[in-house]
């Protein structure tokens, strides 16, 4: 998500390093607690007023983010899959819903033992289901891998729509892990012409070939062997 919404939010980039800044701080002073066996919690809540205030403001730019990114993956998740399989890409807080400051607050014993901020929004990750299901765990490869590629594609749109360009998008050994179907699903995906130009590696030029040759669309094949880079069509 960071790397994402920094491409087009300069403010959520100037939160994003401000908040990075004042949490080492924070670490650095409850470091300092451990070590010189002291506590002052008034320095300590200067640092956490100022994680709170970023903090805050980053959350809140996540979730109207994913908002807007979760439609495009559930759209291209189901393209490539042919199927009609739940999925989800949920925002996993350590805040769950309660005030910044109470939850710094209820987790400072423990803070304090491990010498850093165990909560807020630099703890927060995404959490990927399939049928409601750890995808990690329950998904077949094939699944994970077009669940990983749905992502890949909403992110491209995505940026599309808000920089208003096409940006270069690269896929990296996308038959592997793919069964046939999928994998022509994505090659008739991305030969559309709401894509500008796309880098693609596979192991089999024949098969890639034949792929593209089937499409009909326009494209050109290096095959690249020890350091050599030879054009094929």
């Amino acid at each position: 998500m960071d790397s994402i919404i920094s491409q087009y939010n300069k403010n959520y980039l100037e939160k994003l390093i401000a908040y990075t800044h004042i949490l080492q701080q924070r670490n650095a002073l409850l470091k300092h607690f451990h070590e010189s066996r002291s506590f002052d919690g008034i320095s300590l809540e200067v640092w956490d007023d100022q994680l709170i205030a970023h903090g805050e403001e980053i959350i809140s730019i996540r979730k109207k983010f994913l908002n807007e990114f979760i439609p495009l993956f559930n759209k291209n998740y189901q393209f490539i899959s042919g199927s009609n399989e739940i999925i989800s890409l949920e925002y996993q807080s350590t805040l769950k819903d309660r005030l910044y400051k109470d939850v710094l607050t209820e987790n400072l014993p423990r803070d304090r033992a491990v010498h850093y901020t165990t909560v807020g929004a630099h703890r927060d990750d995404l959490e990927f289901k399939l049928e409601g299901n750890s995808l990690k765990k329950f998904a077949s490869q094939g699944q994970q891998k077009s669940y990983l590629l749905a992502l890949k594609l909403a992110q491209f749109e995505f940026i599309k729509e808000k920089k208003q360009t096409k940006p270069l998008l690269l896929l990296d050994d996308i038959y592997d892990k793919l069964d046939e179907t999928r994998f022509k699903k994505l090659i008739e995906l991305v030969s559309g012409e709401q894509f500008g130009q796309v880098f693609i590696t596979d192991t089999h030029p024949l098969r890639i070939k034949e792929v593209f040759k089937q499409n009909q669309s326009e494209h050109i094949i290096y095959h690249v062997e020890r350091g050599t880079i030879e054009k094929n069509g």
